[in-house]
């Protein structure tokens, strides 16, 4: 039996290290001007090291279970909406200081245990102890390792910690991925480029290419916080001990202060204090020792059962009555089992509390591994059958989802995408969607169940309805493609560029109004369907009346200019309104659309991007939009700018003025651009050859409006964004063509004589 006891304690222990390891209530994301801080207080803020705190782009009442943060990003996980056993993490990269964030969701699928972040990249371990990756393009999704307990991630390497104690690294990091210590250790750590381990025997190893061999010689450390050539250990006591490169030390007021965990980043350490659960921070050169970050902060992940009891007063921080729970001590095998001979001993009654305690513990570790086989089990079959998984490894900054290769995924990430049934809760950043969510019932109701009878086109996000409410409101209803058995259509770059277009349309129109831009009505997301609702514009696309319909009105030069003028509008609200601006991205006749009273209104945002920030000049991304409308200099060299837009519109006024469509056919049948065919006259002061022969030629006080508005298209359409101009001067430019055009004709005074 004496044998048998210890194996028994390390096998608690290491049931216990499954525990400690968890999500992290707080993190630090170290840029090139800035340090940025985040904790859940419960709910998620964050904090510059200089104290500056800014307005957290979420949804207050938006429940995260763990944070990470990197250079220039920060992640959040939090459970799905659609099911308790599976999580979300959605990722906002920052500019400015924190002042300008962009949104996007990385993962939904199997619930992750843990998630660690290095300075670019992110990793976790779900509940089948799978290694998973995002942010990564280069990380080989085949590197078979599913058993790790914990893992550790470093700039370009990721550890993993199996639960026999082995080490695995992988990545491109020499001395870190391939040197791995042997032996059986019970935590891991990465820094910037380089790793530590702690073995059961509680000695410290560490490895890679710029270890400082300063280690102190007293360790006894349960956690590890690594940085950039420098560290921390968290001891059992939980006092902290640092080592580095220049000497680097715990400041001399946190020596005897006791922590419950802490995390480091690059040159940035941070702690939750026990006493009273503040967030310290210390090592930044912008500080003379340590900071106060967070007076009081969330001091770990929220549970219901705590195997060794809670810590105080957290309660207030979970819900459902949960709380934070006490770290796992374990009991090192090498401590004497006997008691101390200076005690009295009743022999028969030790042995007889000995062996209640093995078969205690063997059965509470029997039971605890059954029913996490039993857990796991049908957790892979719910996946399996459901195709829950989605993974989406494209970098933050690669905004068109067009980046993302499934070549080399695995079939699971090819699951249909379900995005979560509370969309409007998940546009908290920055956005507020006042959108009205509707019952399924209701739009198969309206839409006779989107029958082709009440088809009225197509869009980038999918098919258009018309439909009739109960309530007499008259609709457009924009619905995402869908096959034959109602499931999301497969193939994983045409499915997320669906739903790429659908929470653009979402977010944008929610918080745009402009009457020049059509209105968002409402929306409904389930598993398998994607639909918009929009305000009826009655009188069509600017596309269909320009080659298609011989409508009366129409043919007028005044209307033609006004409606090109409403357009300009609503373009203009996009590009000098808008905070921060937006680029439409798809600016066409077929998106502008006409109301009862020829007014036009700009509409399909599946495209559309927030403009560059003010001391950017462009966007660097892959060319997106339509063939003849779209910007060269953003084709040819994949520059994204506002005046991308503005030659877009430059094509439809070319289009409004010739009644021609922007790639057409010539008298010999080969396709032509109307920019090519049409621009040469303009320059040459011949506009008159190629107005639309449909409309009547311009009288003596129209022509001046319209070769105005036509030398505008001219340069709308030049060849630099540079010396194209602004929407603002477009605006200008055509409201006073309108008003040439409009003008009465002069009356000669012997005319008017003779009339009296």
């Amino acid at each position: 039996m004496g044998r048998f006891f210890p194996l028994l304690i390390a096998a608690s222990f290491l049931s216990f290290v499954s525990f400690s390891v968890s999500l992290s209530t707080f993190s630090i994301s170290e840029t090139s001007n800035f340090t940025l801080v985040c904790a859940l207080v419960p709910s998620l803020n964050c904090s510059t090291l200089s104290g500056t705190r800014f307005r957290t782009p979420f949804d207050p009442h938006v429940s995260f279970s763990g944070i990470v943060s990197g250079d220039g990003f920060l992640c959040g996980l939090r459970p799905s909406f659609s099911s308790p056993n599976a999580s979300v993490m959605h990722c906002w990269r920052f500019f400015n200081n924190g002042a300008t964030m962009e949104f996007k969701r990385i993962y939904n699928g199997p619930a992750l245990t843990q998630l660690e972040a290095g300075n670019s990249h992110i990793c976790g371990l779900n509940e089948t102890n799978a290694l998973e990756c995002w942010q990564w393009p280069e990380f080989n999704q085949t590197w078979e390792y599913r058993n790790f307990s914990s893992i550790a991630v470093g700039e370009g390497f990721v550890c993993g910690l199996s639960k026999e104690g082995k080490i695995s690294c992988h990545g491109d990091i020499d001395g870190v991925s391939g040197q791995e210590p042997k032996g059986n250790y019970s935590v891991i750590a990465a820094g910037f480029n380089h790793a530590c381990a702690i073995s059961r025997e509680n000695d410290l190893e560490c490895w890679g290419d710029t270890v400082v061999d300063d280690t102190p010689t007293t360790r006894n450390f349960n956690a590890l916080a690594l940085g950039l050539n420098r560290s921390c250990g968290l001891r059992t006591n939980g006092t902290v001990v640092c080592w580095g490169q220049n000497n680097f030390t715990l400041p001399q007021e946190l020596e005897r202060r006791s922590f419950i965990t802490i995390k480091a980043k690059r040159n940035v350490f941070c702690g939750v204090s026990t006493l009273n659960y503040s967030l310290v921070c210390w090592g930044d050169s912008r500080f003379n020792s340590s900071s106060l970050v967070f007076s009081e902060v969330q001091p770990g992940p929220c549970r219901n059962t705590c195997p060794c009891g809670t810590l105080p007063g957290t309660g207030s921080f979970c819900s459902n009555g949960g709380s934070v729970c006490k770290a796992c001590v374990p009991i090192s095998p090498s401590l004497p089992s006997a008691p101390s001979p200076t005690q009295p001993q009743n022999r028969s009654t030790d042995n007889n509390l000995n062996g209640r305690m093995v078969a205690f513990l063997v059965v509470g570790c029997v039971g605890s591994f059954s029913l996490l086989l039993v857990v796991g089990f049908f957790v892979f079959r719910y996946c399996k059958g459901r195709r829950c998984r989605i993974h989406d490894s494209d970098r933050l900054d690669e905004t068109n989802a067009s980046a993302y290769d499934v070549s080399n995924k695995p079939q699971a990430s090819l699951a249909p995408a379900v995005l979560e049934k509370r969309l409007s809760q998940l546009t908290s950043v920055g956005y507020t969607i006042c959108s009205e969510e509707f019952s399924l019932d209701n739009l198969i109701q309206a839409t006779n169940n989107f029958s082709e009878d009440h088809k009225i086109g197509v869009g980038s996000f999918g098919s258009v309805y018309r439909a009739t409410f109960d309530d007499g409101r008259e609709v457009a209803i924009k619905r995402a493609e869908v096959t034959s058995t109602s499931s999301y259509v497969i193939g994983t770059k045409h499915r997320e560029d669906k739903d790429e277009a659908f929470i653009n349309e979402l977010k944008y129109l929610s918080r745009l109004h402009h009457k020049n831009l059509v209105r968002l009505l409402g929306f409904y997301e389930d598993a398998n369907e994607r639909v918009l609702v929009y305000e009826y514009i009655n009188n069509g696309t600017l596309h269909d009346h320009l080659h298609k319909l011989q409508s009366l009105p129409f043919m007028s030069w005044a209307t033609r200019l006004n409606i090109a003028l409403d357009a300009a509008r609503g373009i203009e609200y996009l590009h000098e309104y808008a905070v921060p601006p937006v680029i439409h991205r798809d600016i066409k006749s077929s998106n502008i659309l006409l109301d009862a009273s020829w007014a036009a209104k700009v509409s399909d945002f599946g495209l559309s991007l927030l403009g560059p920030e003010d001391d950017e000049s462009h966007i660097s991304l892959r060319a997106a939009g339509t063939v003849g409308y779209m910007d060269p200099v953003y084709y040819r060299l994949q520059r994204l700018t506002t005046k991308s837009d503005v030659y877009s519109f430059g094509v439809v006024l070319l289009e409004l003025l010739s009644g021609y469509k922007a790639i057409h056919m010539n008298e010999n049948g080969s396709p032509r651009n109307v920019v090519d065919f049409v621009v040469p006259y303009i320059a040459r002061d011949e506009i008159h050859r190629v107005l639309d022969r449909r409309v009547p030629a311009p009288t003596m006080f129209e022509i001046e409006g319209v070769a105005s508005v036509g030398y505008l298209a001219a340069a709308c359409v030049g060849p630099e964004g540079r010396q194209r101009p602004s929407m603002f001067e477009v605006v200008k430019s055509l409201e006073q063509a309108l008003t040439s055009c409009l003008r009465p004709p002069t009356l000669s005074r012997t005319s008017t004589e003779s009339s009296t």
